[in-house]
């Protein structure tokens, strides 16, 4: 259902864009429009995001060319409206501005769409495949007119108003199918038979979907060199900066989807390529306000080119063709640090020619594997069989690649392009620039992009996979590198504003103190990494009040710069290779509990089956896990193991009066014991579970079928015993695989009750053996504890009112009452239970007896019992 609404949003969407632009073509020979060029950029902006939207949302479901299709003509659309935007606003007055605007993107995307097209019809997708070729047509009809006017604009927009068409024909089928539930099908818009052809194809593609719609926008790029450099546009200018960067600003948006395909190489190479299309796009926004063209500085590209380099080797071992692919930047890089011009000059306007054709090429072999059954080798085979004789070097496989430290994450690590961009960012420092003209230096892109941007984004996938000091540092950093950047290249920088400027990073600089002080409890690199940050800082801070010795800035470049390398390759390492390749050190600080490096407690996703069979294998073997339940967090043991009954008892430190409550996964483990239950309590209980209700029974015999042996005097007091099934599937599914366990609270006794995974190590540290994360609780209330000692006797009690109120659970015995307390037709005396209920004074109707509310004598605290 999630699925086909998305695809009929995209579609929907493919088809009001494509109205528009008909609408816009078919009257621009009039003196008046119907849609004004600001009106109609605006739309396509509001349609773009439409598309955006839908593809991304339905790659988190499905690989698709779907996905590829809407993110494509986002950014075309974003791009066209742009320029739309500026044309209207007569940003672009000469004749020939607005067609040498448009002719790169339209190039660009009328060739990506083909490529769809083609991969369409071979992998079976015919609507989609239909709806890329007609776009594609468009896109060349559009082309075609600004070369020539014969041709005429209504053709064109013949052209746009066959692709709404096309696309309105297939998002109505869909629309009718799903609101009809299937009765109403149009031609070609089947989903139920889509939907098998799917199943049967399944996913079996690339891992990462959105390597294609990055590579497309790698041609975007180069398409605008490419098409000064063939003569095809007459010069670069201010109207080619959307299409650079729309290209670069979706690229971030790859990159941070491609995290989420636990893509960690391919990621980062759309986070450096990024970069290159923002600076590009800065030096041809620059002449609009200088006449002279900035100039780039020569370390960074040499730098940026090695960093290229290196991902290259690594991602070669994942996917040679790619890696391949990267190099093509890495002379691109060359080509600009040897080019005074930089991107104006025509050299590196050549290595974008080769760019764009290696772009098509690889997008090609992507786009072709994400859905093909017989996929198109890229030499992963021949890499893997060359390692495998290796005895050092070993690929990391299988589905712990990605598992977070602390939790679970949907994002696979980022660190590794957050240590880069400390370097690019560090290194452009060595640009001073000129104080009467600081913005004619290219540095801000490389600061405010790499150093902040970039380094946000990393922090916010550290949080997000537990590391809570990682992305408190790469946070802080961001925010002092997009600052000093616009600060100090942005031309804000001046003496009357040198006191605030200082002042400023001397409170960055204490902040730093505290992160140098903690990652002495983390690793030998992160000390160094941010020790040397503050060298950095300093520099700002000479610099702000006019006492930087010569040299300084050059010397703390170099050491931050090559600290973040060493972490750039260790991270690299570490995320390709198993065992520990480049260690990045043991804490400096020993403490019990903290520190990475030193806790042995698995954190596995409760979402994955084999993380559950993982932590039942640690159950019996007599450890002690957290696992999430259908209220909060608990720490739990093996009833067949007394020594993890024992420990578990150990780890809270608890008093006897707060004894540990039982969890069965349905009344079958109890079933040899059944004797030992009166009808009317096994009855009940059968009735109330499974829930968060928990009832407390008297302690018997059927105790010892549990096999805890002398360990069961940890559970339960010596008159009763705290039981019940959770009302989790993860939960019951562990118990099934365990046998009943032992339950307690995962927080010390007397702390509030825990309701996220993380809580539970920070509470318990290495006294828990491995965590089951699944995320917040589902409810931050316990469950409710119901006093059945005397069940028999119509009398219950609560020692706590929790999630279920205390109505529900009456009404649930007033139900199981029914079947064994029935009114005599003959005979004078009813039975024992009857008897004493009448005594008591309580309404009986039609013959059927009410439980007490509150059992006079019983002990009300809440912590009497556990908390579940």
């Amino acid at each position: 259902m999630g699925e086909s609404l998305h695809s009929c949003i995209g579609l929907l969407g493919i088809s009001a864009g494509s109205l528009l632009l008909a609408v816009h073509l078919y009257s621009s020979g009039r003196a008046a429009p119907l849609i004004p060029s600001t009106a109609l950029g605006v739309l396509l902006l509001i349609v773009s995001a439409l598309l955006a939207y839908a593809g991304i949302r339905r790659s988190l479901r499905n690989a698709s060319l779907l996905v590829s299709l809407c993110l494509t003509i986002s950014a075309l659309w974003s791009g066209y409206g742009v320029i739309l935007i500026l044309a209207g606003q007569g940003v672009l007055p000469g004749p020939g501005d607005a067609r040498d605007a448009l002719l790169p993107g339209l190039a660009t995307f009328t060739l990506a769409l083909l490529l769809l097209a083609v991969v369409g019809f071979l992998c079976r997708e015919p609507l989609l495949a239909l709806v890329a070729a007609a776009m594609s047509l468009a896109g060349a009809h559009e082309v075609a007119l600004h070369f020539s006017s014969s041709l005429g604009p209504s053709a064109v927009a013949c052209s746009h108003l066959s692709v709404c068409l096309v696309g309105g024909y297939f998002a109505l089928g869909r629309i009718l199918y799903l609101l009809t539930k299937g009765k109403v099908a149009l031609p070609g818009t089947d989903l139920a038979e889509k939907k098998a052809q799917e199943q049967g194809r399944g996913s079996a593609g690339s891992t990462n979907p959105f390597a294609a719609p990055g590579l497309l926008l790698n041609m975007l790029s180069a398409s605008v060199f490419c098409c000064r450099l063939l003569g095809v546009t007459h010069r670069l200018f201010l109207g080619h900066v959307p299409w650079l960067w729309a290209a670069g600003t979706y690229q971030i948006g790859i990159c941070v989807l491609s995290y989420r395909a636990m893509d960690v190489l391919m990621a980062t190479a759309f986070g450096f390529t990024s970069i290159l299309k923002f600076a590009g796009g800065y030096c041809l926004l620059y002449p609009a306000w200088q006449p002279e063209e900035p100039s780039l500085p020569t370390p960074f590209l040499v730098v940026f080119s090695i960093l290229f380099a290196v991902l290259a080797l690594f991602l070669s071992l994942q996917s040679p063709v790619d890696g391949l692919y990267l190099l093509v930047f890495v002379t691109y890089c060359i080509a600009l640090a040897c080019s005074p011009r930089g991107f104006f000059a025509g050299g590196p306007q050549g290595v974008a020619v080769a760019i764009f054709v290696a772009s098509a090429l690889v997008a090609l072999i992507h786009l072709y594997n994400v859905r093909a059954r017989a996929k198109i080798p890229t030499g992963k085979g021949v890499v893997k069989a060359l390692l495998a004789r290796s005895s050092l070097l070993k690929l990391r496989e299988g589905p712990d690649l990605h598992a977070p430290y602390l939790g679970y994450s949907k994002y696979a690590d980022a660190e590794a392009l957050t240590y880069a961009c400390s370097v690019l960012a560090s290194f452009a420092l060595t640009a001073t620039g000129d104080p009467q003209a600081p913005l004619a230096t290219v540095v801000i892109p490389w600061v405010v992009v790499a150093g902040g941007i970039l380094k946000l984004l990393g922090g916010s996938v550290a949080f997000a996979r537990g590391k809570t000091l990682e992305s408190s540092a790469f946070i802080l950093y961001s925010v002092m590198w997009i600052i000093w950047g616009l600060t100090r290249y942005g031309g804000l920088y001046g003496t009357a504003r040198s006191f605030h400027a200082a002042v400023g990073i001397i409170s960055f600089m204490l902040f730093n103190s505290f992160i140098v002080f903690c990652s002495l409890f983390l690793n030998m690199a992160w000390f160094f990494y941010s020790l040397t940050f503050t060298l950095i800082a300093v520099s700002f801070l000479l610099d702000a009040i006019h006492a930087l010795p010569t040299g300084y800035d050059i010397a703390a470049t170099l050491i931050f710069g090559l600290v973040s390398f060493y972490c750039f390759l260790a991270a690299l390492a570490s995320s390709t290779f198993e065992g520990c390749c480049l260690p990045m050190g043991r804490p400096m600080v020993q403490l019990s509990g903290v520190g990475a490096g030193t806790t042995k407690c698995l954190h596995l996703p409760a979402r994955k089956a084999s993380s559950v069979k993982r932590i039942a294998d640690i159950l019996r073997n007599g450890g002690t896990c957290g696992i999430p339940t259908d209220t909060v967090y608990v720490l739990v043991a093996a009833c067949s193991r007394p020594d993890a009954v024992e420990k578990a008892h150990r780890s809270k430190r608890q008093a006897q009066d707060r004894p540990m409550s039982l969890w069965i996964s349905s009344l079958k483990q109890l079933e040899p014991a059944k004797h030992l239950f009166t009808p009317l309590l096994w009855d009940f209980m059968e009735a109330a579970w499974p829930s968060p209700i928990s009832l407390v029974i008297p302690r018997g015999e059927w105790v010892d079928f549990l096999g805890m042996k002398d360990s069961a005097k940890y559970v339960g007091t010596p008159q009763s015993v705290a039981i019940r099934i959770p009302d989790c599937s993860v939960t019951t599914h562990l118990i099934d695989l365990v046998g009943p366990i032992v339950v307690t609270s995962a927080n010390p006794t007397g702390e509030a009750d825990t309701t996220h995974h993380n809580q539970v190590y920070a509470k318990l540290g290495d006294k828990v053996d491995a965590v089951l994360c699944g995320g917040p609780s589902p409810e931050n209330i316990a469950s409710t504890v119901v006093d059945c000692t005397k069940i028999d006797s119509g009398n219950i009690g609560f020692f706590r009112v929790g999630i279920i109120p205390k109505s529900q659970v009456l009404q649930i015995l007033e139900q199981v009452q029914k079947k064994h307390l029935v009114v005599p037709s003959i005979g004078p005396c009813p039975t024992k239970g009857w008897e004493e209920l009448q005594n008591r004074g309580h309404a009986v109707p039609n013959g059927v007896g009410r439980a007490a509310l509150v059992e006079p004598g019983l002990d009300p605290d809440p912590e009497h019992h556990t908390r579940f």
